[in-house]
C-alpha cells in the first residue's frame, strides 16, 4: 500500500485545507502516516506570509527527502504559489499545485505519479479477489474536476487525524471549518491577495452540513476560519446568509446533532477577524453565547502613520474604541492579536505608540512577527531599512508585554468557574488540561472519562499564565454567571 504524509505551515485556513487534502488521499486508499516517518509521497501545505515562513517551507521539503530520498514531494499553499508567480522551482519538489487548486491535489498527483496509484489499484484488486484479505469496498468518488473548494463533500465521520508539524496528531477535540477564502484589503506588505486572489464564500448549506458532521464525529469545538472571514456573504458566493447569520445557523444545527449526548455541547469560536468586521451583531453573538468570548483582532501597528502606510483601514482610536466596547459588553472576553515590527517607515516613536496600545488593551497573547519584503507588494519598494537586531529587540519588547498582560488576564479568572474543553491526552503529572471558552489554559485533577468533553473548573491559582483549579458542578457555574 502506498503511504502519504502531510504537514501544514501557517494559518488555520491552511490547516483546514490540509485536512481536506488528507481525506482525499485516505479515500483513495493511501495509508496516512506521520510526517516524521518514511512515506511514498509527502504533501506540504506552505506559507509565505514572511520570508522566514517561506524559508521554513523550503526546509520542510528537504526534511521530507531526508526521511525517504525516493519519495515524491508535493508542494502547495502560498509559498508554492509564490514560486509559480515568480517562475521559480522549489528544490526537491516534484510537483507544485497552484494554491487555488490545492483541494484537487490528489488529481494532480495522480497525473504526475501514476505508479503510486497503480500500486493502490493492484492492492484493492487483491483485496476484492481474496476473501482472506477482507472485502473493503472501493472509496467513494472524488469531487469532479473544476468543482474545487465548493464541490460536494463525501460524508465520512469520524474524520481522520491530521499529521502536522513534528508528527503531532490532531485529536478529536477541536476542528477547523473554513467558510471563506481570499482577501481584498490589500495591505501594502501582504502577499495573500496575490496567492489567494478573489473573495469566495462557500455555499452555506455545505458549511452547515460539514459543521454537523464534525459535531457527530465527536469534535467539541469548531473554529470558523477564513482569510477575510467577515467578508462571508451572498455577494461572494454563499447563496444566502451573511457572516453573522451563518454563525447563528451553524449554532442551531450543531445543537441538534444528537449523536453525542446533549450534555456535551459543541462550542463555536471565530478565528482571526478584521477590526471593521467586529460589528454590533458579532458582539451580540458573543453576549448571547452563540460563540465563545474570545476574538483575535490583528492590530499590526499602533501608530496612525504606520497604519496608513500599511494601508490598514482603521486608526488607533478606532481600534481602542472597539476593544473598550468589547470589554464593556463582554467583561470576560479575551483578546489576542498580530503585530508587525520593523515596517520600513516605523520609527521609535511609532513603535512606542504600538507599545502604548498593547498596554491599554491588555492582550491575552500577542503574536509579534518581523517585517520582510514580499515580492510584488507596495512595501517591497520601500526597502528594508530597519536592522534585524532592532526588529528582534522590538519583538522581545512585545513578547515581554504579552507575557505580562497575559498573566494579568489569566489572574482575572481566579475564583471563577470556567467551562473547559479537556484535551484527549494526559500530562505526565497526571493532571487534565484544556482550554476554557475564554482561551485560557487550565489544568486540574479529574477522571480520564472527562477526556474530549467539557468540565466546569473552579480556578484556584495562576502560575506562569496557566490556571489551576478543581472540578465544580455546572450548577456552581450557573450561579456564578447569574451573580456576575
Amino acid at each position: 500500500m502506498s503511504s502519504a504524509a502531510f504537514t501544514t505551515l501557517g494559518c488555520k485556513v491552511n490547516q483546514y485545507e490540509t485536512q481536506r487534502i488528507l481525506e482525499s488521499f485516505s479515500e483513495d486508499g493511501f495509508e496516512v502516516v506521520p510526517f516524521d516517518q518514511p512515506a511514498d509521497i509527502y504533501v506540504i501545505n506552505t506559507c509565505s506570509v514572511t520570508s522566514i515562513a517561506e524559508s521554513k517551507s523550503r526546509y520542510t521539503v528537504r526534511r521530507a527527502l531526508r526521511k525517504n530520498p525516493a519519495a515524491r514531494v508535493v508542494v502547495t499553499g502560498c509559498a508554492g504559489q509564490f514560486a509559480l508567480i515568480r517562475g521559480e522551482e522549489i528544490p526537491g519538489a516534484d510537483l507544485i499545485v497552484p494554491n487555488p487548486e490545492k483541494l484537487r491535489t490528489i488529481e494532480f498527483a495522480r497525473n504526475a505519479f501514476p505508479e503510486l496509484f497503480e500500486d493502490l489499484a493492484s492492492n484493492l484488486k487483491s483485496e476484492i479477489n481474496n476473501p482472506k484479505l477482507g472485502s473493503t469496498p472501493p472509496p467513494g468518488p472524488l469531487p469532479a474536476s473544476g468543482e474545487g473548494e465548493s464541490g460536494p463533500l463525501t460524508p465520512q465521520p469520524p474524520l481522520p487525524a491530521v499529521h502536522r508539524g513534528e508528527g503531532e496528531l490532531r485529536g478529536r477535540t477541536r476542528a477547523t471549518l473554513k467558510i471563506q477564502d481570499g482577501c481584498s484589503v490589500m495591505c501594502s506588505y501582504c502577499s495573500i491577495p496575490y496567492t489567494r486572489p478573489g473573495l469566495v464564500s462557500r455555499p452555506h448549506e455545505e458549511v452547515i452540513a460539514e459543521a454537523v458532521r464534525m459535531a457527530e464525529a465527536g469534535y467539541r469545538e469548531i473554529v470558523l476560519t477564513g482569510v477575510l472571514i467577515g467578508a462571508y456573504g451572498p455577494e461572494t458566493g454563499s447563496g444566502g446568509p451573511d457572516f453573522e447569520e451563518l454563525i447563528e445557523l451553524i449554532g442551531k444545527a450543531v445543537s441538534r446533532a444528537q449523536v453525542i449526548p446533549a450534555a456535551s455541547p459543541v462550542r463555536l469560536r471565530i478565528s482571526s477577524i478584521e477590526l471593521r468586521q467586529v460589528t454590533p451583531r458579532v458582539i451580540s453573538l458573543i453576549e448571547r453565547g452563540v460563540v465563545v468570548p474570545h476574538l483575535h483582532i490583528p492590530l499590526q501597528a499602533g501608530s496612525d502613520r504606520v497604519l496608513a502606510d500599511m494601508n490598514r483601514p482603521y486608526t488607533q482610536t478606532d481600534y481602542l474604541d472597539i476593544a473598550r466596547r468589547l470589554k464593556q459588553q463582554v467583561p470576560n472576553i479575551s483578546l489576542t492579536t498580530d503585530i508587525m515590527v520593523g515596517f520600513p517607515t516605523e520609527t521609535e516613536d511609532d513603535f512606542a505608540e504600538t507599545v502604548r496600545v498593547c498596554e491599554e488593551v491588555g492582550y491575552l497573547k500577542i503574536h509579534a512577527f518581523r517585517f520582510s519584503p514580499r515580492h510584488g507588494t507596495p512595501a517591497d519598494a520601500m526597502g528594508d531599512p530597519i536592522s534585524p537586531p532592532e526588529k528582534q529587540r522590538r519583538s522581545l519588547v512585545l513578547n515581554e508585554i504579552s507575557n505580562r498582560t497575559g498573566r494579568v488576564r489569566a489572574r482575572q479568572a481566579v475564583g471563577q468557574v470556567l467551562r473547559v474543553l479537556v484535551e484527549g491526552k494526559f500530562r505526565p503529572d497526571g493532571l487534565l488540561e484544556g482550554l476554557s471558552d475564554e482561551y485560557l489554559t487550565v489544568q486540574f485533577a479529574g477522571p480520564p472519562t472527562l477526556a474530549r468533553s467539557f468540565a466546569h473548573v473552579r480556578i484556584e491559582d495562576e502560575r506562569d499564565g496557566v490556571l489551576y483549579g478543581e472540578l465544580a458542578s455546572p450548577e456552581s457555574a450557573a450561579r456564578l454567571r447569574m451573580a456576575i
